[in-house]
């Protein structure tokens, strides 16, 4: 007995004779449009944000547990010397050499700079976005 479906329509149509499959046919790309500054801010805040969060944590957490600890927990200069090799980056001289502590802090500033100035921006954006709020509603 013979299938209901027959061999030709169950037979796919030839991709290379349709016109949508060949590149000729489509043209070019249309270039996509370029994003908003705040779009692009957001993208670079949040691609440098976990690269710069760890050592700036490391940075203040150390520098305030350092004074702190010196000035209200009584603790001397050599007990508290540890917090201080955390928070200036001594620690990786064995890993970098001499100059890992200048690294250190120079890309922490440098992080620290690039967090705050697209903060800034992001910030600045929404403000002029933002419509003013009208006054108590007492103008008459």
């Amino acid at each position: 007995m013979a299938s209901p479906l027959s061999s030709a329509a169950m037979a796919l149509p030839n991709e290379s004779s349709s016109p949508s499959a060949s590149p000729a046919a489509t043209g070019p790309r249309p270039q996509p449009r370029p994003q908003p500054l705040a779009a692009r801010l957001r993208r670079a805040h949040a691609n440098l944000a976990p690269l710069v969060l760890a050592p700036l944590l490391v940075t203040v957490l150390s520098g305030m547990g350092y004074r702190l600890l010196r000035d209200w927990g009584g603790l001397s200069r050599d007990s508290a010397h540890l917090l201080m090799v955390m928070h200036e980056g001594e620690w990786l001289k064995p890993l970098l050499g001499p100059q890992g502590e200048s690294v250190y802090v120079l890309l922490n500033g440098l992080g620290l700079l690039w967090m705050l100035a697209t903060g800034g921006g992001m910030v600045w954006q929404r403000l002029r976005r933002t419509p003013p709020t009208s006054g108590s509603g007492g103008d008459t």
